[in-house]
């Protein structure tokens, strides 16, 4: 019997690649342009980390989570996310020490004991971005603007930040038992995981995605009408800014994040290519999560994104654009064959994507090779150009070929690489 991959560990052929190359790509450019220094933690935790910054009471550290027992009987977990991650290097290595703004992101596999399905594995993969040591909500603003940029770079024009406010320990209190006392009414007609949630965790029940839940909580109390002063204006400011960065947004009462650990602004990223499951990218901000975890009092924001979800939605949307080489090296003879190896690593030397087939063949049949592959140019060797020390090389777009002398390889790489790079 041949041994097969795990279920809910799915393998990423060479031919699917291409899009997470684009999107890794384009996250660490947009995270630089914005300021952020990437940072990279351990897939292994302890499983403490997870419980005191998620929350005990949580479906993933009840339900989802990977944790086992090491030689010495400590409780390991691997990664079900990033931020609890890096926050507990934040507080090891004493990063956030000198109270000067830290902005990072991560990108990384993270696992989740989940039942898998289209978009969603057990192993996936996340973009992370975290900033530290900023309360003001004009870092909301930024983080949110930041999310909204990668996407647009990304060509999702149709996107809708959905944002809310979370309050503080000051008013979400208050708020927590309106809405308890509102859902006893209506506990029978709640799903199970939801009757449990409305003791231990009841903002979750506004976030649930059964269709009688959903319903149920339309005339639920909103979290915005008990604000403190404070974070009512904190949330104004965070909305002004993003009016006046083009954001395009909506404010969504009944959003909630699935973490203990957030607080204030919280913000989700919807798209209606995805369907019911349209939550592309989440986060907000957890000012208490730092102290939670021994560390000080530093102010935290974050999102993360699925790239599992964002690239099926990506290859759904827009046709992949194949990747092509700069040169064929096309020997027609076994000799050529053999001389043509020097060659081919001078020219990758040089900057160039070079491929090459170790065995002879005729010119018909190597040509339709390289019109296979895409190549931008084709390299001739045979017996008649190793007698002159020449190479043909073949510009496959125009039909235009030249003359090059075994000698003049590298500038042939220069000018090709340039000629190239025009196109």
């Amino acid at each position: 019997m041949s041994i097969k991959s795990i279920r809910g560990f799915k393998d990423i052929l060479p031919e699917e690649t291409g899009w997470w190359q684009k999107v890794e790509a384009t996250a660490s450019r947009v995270a630089r342009n914005f300021g952020f220094a990437e940072f990279r933690i351990p897939v292994l935790e302890r499983t403490e980390l997870f419980a005191r910054s998620i929350g005990a009471d949580t479906d993933i550290v009840e339900k989802e989570m990977f944790s086992f027992a090491d030689r010495h009987d400590e409780s390991m977990t691997m990664r079900p996310e990033a931020t609890a991650g890096i926050v507990r290097a934040l507080i090891e290595h004493n990063l956030a020490a000198d109270g000067r703004p830290l902005k990072y992101f991560f990108i990384g596999p993270m696992f989740r004991y989940e039942r898998p399905q289209k978009g969603r594995q057990r192993q996936f993969h996340q973009l992370d971005v975290e900033a530290f040591n900023v309360a003001s909500p004009h870092m909301d603003a930024e983080i949110v603007t930041l999310l909204d940029h990668f996407l647009a770079e990304l060509g999702l024009s149709d996107v809708t930040m959905n944002i809310n406010s979370l309050g503080c320990r000051e008013c979400r209190p208050g708020f927590k038992s309106r809405l308890q006392e509102f859902l006893r009414d209506q506990k029978e007609e709640l799903c199970a995981d939801c009757q449990r949630r409305l003791e231990t965790n009841p903002l979750r029940v506004l976030d649930c995605k059964v269709p009688r839940c959903s319903e149920l909580v339309q005339d639920a109390p909103s979290i915005l009408d008990s604000l403190c002063g404070e974070c009512r204006d904190h949330f104004g400011v965070v909305q002004d800014d993003l009016r006046r960065t083009g954001v395009n947004f909506i404010v969504n009462p009944k959003l909630v994040r699935g973490l203990d650990y957030y607080s204030r602004t919280t913000f989700e990223a919807q798209t209606g290519d995805l369907g019911a499951q349209n939550a592309v990218a989440g986060g907000g901000r957890y000012d208490e999560l730092v102290r939670s975890l021994g560390g000080g009092d530093v102010p935290g924001i974050g999102f993360a994104v699925g790239l599992e979800r964002l690239i099926m939605l990506l290859s759904a949307k827009f046709e992949a654009e194949p990747a092509r080489p700069d040169l064929y090296v096309a020997a027609l003879d076994d000799d050529s064959v053999t001389a043509c190896f020097g060659l081919v690593q001078q020219l990758r030397r040089n900057g160039l994507w070079v491929e090459a087939d170790y065995s002879s063949g005729s010119l018909k049949s190597r040509m339709r090779r390289a019109d296979k592959l895409g190549a931008g140019a084709t390299l001739i060797v045979g017996p008649d150009e190793l007698a002159r020390k020449q190479v043909v090389i073949r510009f496959m777009d125009k039909g235009e070929q030249a003359e090059v002398s075994f000698e003049k390889i590298d500038d042939l790489a220069a000018s090709l690489a340039a000629r190239l790079s025009e196109e």
